[in-house]
């Protein structure tokens, strides 16, 4: 008993601090972008200096300015902005192993997608991990880091594999999870392996009287413009495991590569503002149309009972009174979610119901029935790991009893 409780609460408190030092993180990405793009040049600056901007703020005024390189003389107060990167990331590091490698048979594996054990399923998830920051630091090594646009473009594709690839192994939560645990390590590995580095070059060079390359700064900004890029899809994946829409659909391989356009689409409208002041409305169309082909294809559900197979049960569902229908989802329900949803759960690890999920009677499905169908038969995210192996004639059942019983 008390392990479990100590449990809950070492996830609560990563997953606490997580979210904290994240927002501490993409605060200061989205305000030093902001600011970087902001810069104005005018004739009184000093040498060397790129461009200056005057901020208020609080009640007080800032002045701030930009040096191409660095300046002449080393600040001796110089303050780093990399922790809150790299706490993020070793925060999520924790809660993925707590979450998803702890409960593996639950979360993280899918055997009617991939039949895969325990181990199995971890190394993957390591090596995949390690292998995606391989391949993109070596793509931006390679002379196609010269092209920004282009090296963006494989960068899409590479994440359209990694979406096809981790749909075709994990559950659907965990795909999504994945594709943000690695987009989050391309992030802070740059920090911590480009962008700090070429940073510490400078002041090295600056501290021994050498004049600084320009080209380290150059590196740092290129990899700071793809953070920018892929802050706001990380987000969206973070969030996913609550929307079974999203991660559970059939087509989640093809969700995912349009939430990477998302991000795109929006910040350059603010990267753009920010530099300009344009306001380009064009990028909230396309950011609105690829939404709703996202909803579009989450609502996408092949048929997957065979008439010929099934027609014996279709048949008997059709012909069902409401009052017999109620039944059998009340009966289905009860066999295969109530282990976990109720009030005293049975299974093992469970102090609590779910997020508070009850379905012990039919009050409780009825209360619960726009969740039920979206989690169970619109989607397939419940059971997780289909752990009680609900068939997709009750699948089926529920969805026929919620469209022709619960929608208004």
């Amino acid at each position: 008993m008390i392990e479990i409780i100590l449990l809950e609460w070492l996830e609560f408190a990563v997953r606490w601090v997580h979210i904290i030092t994240a927002i501490a993180w993409i605060g200061s990405s989205f305000y030093f972008i902001a600011l970087d793009l902001g810069l104005k040049k005018n004739s009184n600056l000093p040498y060397g200096v790129t461009g200056e901007e005057w901020q208020v703020h609080g009640g007080g005024f800032y002045n701030i300015q930009k040096y191409s390189i660095a300046p002449p003389n080393l600040p001796q107060d110089l303050i780093w902005f990399k922790w809150e990167s790299y706490s993020t990331w070793l925060s999520g590091f924790f809660l993925l192993a707590i979450v998803y490698y702890g409960g593996a048979d639950l979360y993280l594996i899918d055997t009617e997608i991939a039949d895969i054990n325990n181990f199995q399923a971890i190394f993957i998830s390591l090596g995949s991990i390690l292998f995606g920051w391989i391949i993109y630091n070596t793509a931006c090594k390679s002379p196609l880091g010269n092209n920004s646009n282009l090296l963006l473009l494989l960068l899409f594709f590479f994440l359209l594999f990694l979406s096809w690839f981790y749909t075709s192994i994990f559950s659907g939560r965990a795909a999504f999870l994945h594709l943000g645990a690695i987009t989050a390590t391309l992030m802070t590995a740059n920090v911590f392996f480009i962008i700090i580095p070429n940073q510490k070059i400078v002041v090295s060079d600056l501290k021994a009287g050498r004049k600084p390359d320009p080209k380290f700064g150059i590196i740092a900004k290129q990899r700071s413009t793809h953070n920018n890029y892929l802050t706001l899809p990380v987000i969206f994946f973070m969030l996913s495991s609550h929307y079974p829409l999203a991660f559970a659909s059939e087509l989640n391989w093809a969700i995912a590569p349009l939430v990477f356009l998302l991000g795109v689409s929006i910040r350059h409208y603010f990267n753009t503002y920010h530099a300009t002041k344009k306001k380009l409305y064009w990028t909230w169309i396309i950011t609105f149309i690829i939404f709703a082909v996202i909803i579009g294809l989450s609502s996408y559900k092949k048929n997957s009972l065979s008439l010929s197979e099934n027609v014996i049960d279709l048949e008997r569902i059709y012909n069902l009174e409401i009052t017999d229908l109620n039944n059998e989802v009340h009966d289905i329900i009860s066999a295969r979610c109530t282990m976990c949803h109720a009030r005293e759960p049975l299974w093992d690890g469970f102090l609590h119901p779910p997020k508070g999920f009850v379905v012990e009677n039919k009050e409780d499905i009825k209360r619960y029935a726009r969740q039920v169908y979206v989690q169970s038969a619109v989607s397939k995210a419940m059971p997780p790991n289909n752990i009680s192996y609900m068939e997709d004639i009750e699948r089926f059942t529920i969805q026929y009893w919620y469209e022709n019983t619960q929608i208004k």
